[in-house]
């Protein structure tokens, strides 16, 4: 078979590689661009299993990456799906705190709020609390006016038209089996076939560390993944929860608690928590890949993580196994909300990046290495903010290309 010849591979069609794809080919519309993507289909992984939460960027550390994208990313997200009419609803949110010592974390994220040009956070007393959400309960909180919900998997076949109206083309069931190089090109070796390309873009989500290693670049993390699992309400009970609802998060994890989510079809989920999977794409409490369990139970950075935040690990898998932990979780923020209100629904994989010291990544992260640049951390809030990543990674790859 005869090798495809080609300017730019991104690897993995989810939202950010769509994004970055989209974005490449307005505005190099000479640039032959290809998505390989190992999946029949696109936005498969993390893009369509998520809560569906454009984040406002009030959590982000102030001059951090996600901060500066998140912000304008989410305007630019809002004005996206207007622009294409997609359904979405900017519908604000409240960030609880339930107990005097959560007080001082709703204080610095109000704060983050006016270093990070947010517009409009309001705190709100006790009393006022219920104006937003009546059957919260909370000794104060913050209103964000700016968070939205909205389909990501629509979102991203959205930017999916676009790229290919502009002559871009997406290859499914093109799982990457090899990289090589040669001087001036790099040899892509896919299930569908070959392809020979000057320049190459991994945003590989889950696998992005792998493939990393496979164009010979070791960026010193590793991709563990996190199990998200959700519960929604039932019909009948739906009207115990108007928008979004949050809790203080802990400031030690790139994790934001178990939450209220009222989703664009009307539907309120529930949740997630954040247990480690034994596969990358475990969404199953069963999922297991001895593989991939090994790889992570080797890696010292694992270790030194769990370490640290073992209490947390077992809490987290408690909460995974009893629905009564899970719930006495929300009724911390809805006091009215019962066991029987409550039924399973779904659950969704994070890609996280740990380093060799066993420390989290909280922020984005990208390795240039010659013709080739990795994407190699970006959780939550990417969906929100795909549109500025997507314009970053262009940046970046302008800057080092040439393009």
């Amino acid at each position: 078979m005869d090798s495809i010849q080609t300017d730019l591979v991104i690897i993995g069609a989810g939202i950010v590689g769509l994004a970055t794809a989209m974005k490449i080919v307005q505005r190099v519309p000479a640039l032959r661009t290809i998505i390989l993507e190992k999946e029949a289909g696109i936005a498969a992984h993390q893009t369509s299993h998520n809560s569906g939460v454009i984040h406002s960027g009030i959590y982000y550390r102030p001059g951090s990456l996600k901060a500066e994208l998140c912000v304008s990313g989410a305007a630019a997200m809002v004005a996206f799906c207007r622009e294409h009419e997609l359904p979405h609803d900017v519908c604000g949110k409240v960030i609880v705190a339930t107990s005097e010592s959560q007080i001082k974390g709703l204080q610095e994220l109000q704060q983050r709020a006016v270093q990070n040009g947010l517009d409009g956070v309001r705190w709100l007393k006790r009393e006022e609390i219920r104006e937003f959400e009546p059957h919260v309960a909370g000794m104060a909180a913050l209103h964000v006016p700016s968070t939205g919900i909205v389909n990501f998997a629509l979102v991203a076949r959205k930017y999916a038209d676009i790229l290919t109206a502009h002559g871009g083309a997406v290859r499914t069931g093109a799982k990457v089996l090899a990289i090589k190089q040669s001087a001036d090109r790099l040899i892509i070796e896919a299930a569908c076939g070959t392809f020979e390309t000057r320049f190459l873009i991994n945003c590989a989500g889950l696998y992005s560390d792998r493939i990393a290693r496979l164009a010979g670049v070791e960026s010193g993390l590793k991709i563990l993944p996190f199990r998200g699992e959700y519960y929604e309400l039932v019909p009948e009970r739906r009207y115990l929860v108007r928008s979004l609802i949050y809790p203080v998060p802990d400031s030690r994890f790139p994790f934001l608690g178990v939450h209220f989510t009222r989703h664009i079809n009307g539907g309120i989920g529930a949740g997630p928590n954040a247990v480690l999977a034994l596969r990358r794409e475990g969404y199953s409490k069963f999922s297991f890949s001895l593989g991939e369990s090994i790889e992570t139970l080797t890696y010292s950075g694992f270790w030194l993580m769990a370490g640290k935040y073992w209490r947390t690990g077992l809490q987290e898998m408690w909460r995974s196994a009893s629905k009564r932990s899970f719930v006495l979780s929300l009724q911390q923020l809805v006091p009215e909300v019962r066991a029987s209100d409550l039924v399973p629904a779904g659950t969704g994989v994070r890609a996280q990046a740990v380093n060799a010291r066993g420390v989290l990544l909280d922020d984005f992260h990208f390795v240039q290495r010659g013709r080739a640049l990795h994407v190699c951390n970006v959780p939550s809030p990417a969906a929100s903010a795909s549109l500025t990543i997507g314009d970053k990674i262009v940046q970046i790859a302008a800057e080092q290309f040439g393009l």
